[in-house]
């Protein structure tokens, strides 16, 4: 039996929105306001959103029931599978003493922890982000960081802001593949749309991150290598986005990034060399760590191990074989095409699909731990060895694992209820200022479901509708809704939760909620203008791709 969504159950719509909107402002409200832990919040968030959806929005309790079933078995997998692994692989570091080396050999190619913060989070960041994407970037860049010396707030706060930028083209072009599925616009016009947005951001990002670090000062003392990692970034990001298609943009950008600043740093560093207090006259722009080469490349063997293995995963070609041997479909009783979407969100009444996808071999997770196992041995694990410390891991992430499998059965019980087409025909009714509300759309997406790649999914049609009626280009608010959403990837809950396990700062998830919603909102909107503009005033209209 079909059930057919509401968008509108009070006859208001805007007092049907303030109610579709509760789950958010309720789990949001737990975690920043009151400090309740994450876990908790996550879960009365949960609680509220499926009382609102089965009393106001009509929905039957037992698709809510299977609703949250599905969303908290996507948490796990692949979400959770990605964050224990990577874990489990920085523990087997640290137990071997390599992660030590690492953090010191850093300080033989700089001791500033700006230029520190730089390469790590926002160039080495992004290469994860395109090969992998899924929280692994967070993950292993605030790990490094909290290595480095880094509090645990700014090592949280900082990875997430870092990670920004390339996310529309994160985990190979996911989500802008998976926008063509939802819109049937052509790839290659909303990569290549996409590719002319990101870029200014790209240059402006790696300048907001040392702002939020170090102050304006601070970041203008080595405003060289930042203008290095950001334009050797946004160059290629835009070429790639335009000429090639939008799979391997981040991949490139982040090495031609790396490559530019590590080069930089061999001519030239700050006058002053900044710590984590501040400037300190007696540091030298590089120490000297006291390992040898051999002793610095074996504690850079694991992170190169994962990095090759990630992208290797991750190559369409590896991957489709994977899934050939592997991969399980597995639709959800009483829900799969169960569920009508219906105009204006979609142009015709459309089954929501609800398949639970178990690609246990070709999963990113997966792939790191592949990469964590070689890397066992190589740092001298046994098996034995190497399962003990599994289970270790596991044990310490276990809350957070409840957490992100909460979280994610908010954001699926979103969807399939139609709470987010609610909010999203709010935002629709702007009118002229659609082009600038459209991209918040975006924004809300990911802070709602944690994936820029589920917002698209989310909203795209809405946005290809709603452009065809305001009267703009389908292929600009579509890549609008994708490139708005990467400044939501810095608050959505999963994301938080990711920093504060990487970090071992279990608990303070508001906190670092509280550091970065500035930082979400107020880049959202520069990317909103920025779309108003090239939706309206010349000559940024020249840029759009229709």
């Amino acid at each position: 039996m079909t059930w057919t969504q509401v968008y509108d159950p009070t006859g208001h719509w805007w007092l049907s929105t303030l109610i579709a909107s509760l789950p958010v402002i309720v789990l949001l409200g737990a975690l920043a306001l009151l400090r309740i832990k994450a876990h908790w919040a996550a879960l009365i968030g949960l609680a509220s959103s499926l009382i609102i959806a089965i009393s106001v929005f009509e929905m039957p309790a037992g698709m809510g029931a299977r609703t949250t079933l599905y969303g908290a078995c996507y948490g796990l997998f692949p979400i959770g599978w990605i964050i224990l692994n990577v874990i489990f692989l920085y523990d087997m570091n640290c137990v071997a003493g390599r992660f030590k080396v690492l953090q010191e050999s850093l300080m033989g190619l700089t001791q500033d922890s700006r230029l520190q913060l730089l390469v790590i989070a926002f160039s080495f960041g992004a290469f994860f982000e395109g090969a992998a994407g899924f929280g692994t970037p967070v993950a292993v860049t605030a790990a490094i960081l909290i290595g480095l010396g880094f509090k645990p707030l700014q090592a949280s706060g900082l990875s997430l802001i870092a990670n920004t930028a390339p996310v529309a083209f994160g985990a190979l072009g996911t989500p802008l593949i998976a926008l063509q599925g939802v819109t049937g616009l052509d790839l290659f016009q909303l990569s290549a749309m996409a590719g002319r947005i990101l870029p200014f951001f790209s240059m402006l990002v790696p300048f907001w991150l040392l702002w939020a670090f170090a102050g304006f000062r601070g970041m203008m003392e080595i405003w060289p290598a930042v203008l290095a990692a950001g334009a050797f970034f946004a160059i290629p990001q835009y070429l790639l986005s335009n000429y090639h298609g939008p799979w391997l943009v981040d991949v490139v950008s982040a090495v031609c990034s790396m490559i530019a600043v590590v080069a930089l740093l061999f001519l030239w560093h700050p006058k002053k060399i900044w710590g984590f207090e501040g400037h300190e006259a007696d540091r030298t722009a590089r120490a000297s760590h006291g390992y040898s080469s051999a002793e610095v490349a074996k504690a850079w063997i694991p992170w190169a191990i994962l990095s090759v293995v990630v992208f290797l995963w991750g190559l369409p070609v590896i991957k489709a074989l994977l899934d050939s041997i592997s991969i399980f479909k597995i639709p959800v009783a009483g829900l799969h095409n169960l569920i009508l979407r219906v105009p204006p969100v979609v142009a015709k009444p459309t089954a929501e699909s609800a398949v639970f996808n178990l690609n246990w071999l070709s999963a990113s997770g997966t792939g790191i731990l592949v990469a964590a196992v070689i890397s066992g041995f190589v740092m001298g694990f046994g098996p034995m060895a190497m399962l003990r410390q599994y289970a270790k891991t596991l044990y310490r992430v276990r809350f957070s694992l409840i957490t992100i499998a909460a979280m994610m059965a908010i954001g699926f019980m979103t969807r399939y209820s139609g709470l987010d087409a609610t909010m999203g025909l709010a935002f629709a009714r702007t009118g002229v200022f659609y082009p600038f509300f459209g991209t918040l759309l975006g924004w809300l997406g990911v802070a709602l479901t944690g994936s820029d790649t589920a917002s698209n999914v989310l909203f795209g049609s809405l946005q290809k509708i709603s452009a065809t009626q305001v009267g703009l280009s389908p292929t600009l608010m579509a890549a609008a809704n994708s490139c708005g959403g990467v400044m939501g990837k810095m608050i959505d809950a999963q994301s938080i939760v990711v920093a504060s396990t990487a970090t071992e700062w279990y608990g303070h998830e508001g906190d670092i909620l509280r550091y970065v919603f500035f930082h979400s909102i107020a880049l959202a909107c520069l990317v909103g203008v920025f779309v108003f503009l090239q939706a309206y005033v010349f000559p940024f209209t020249t840029l759009v791709v229709h």
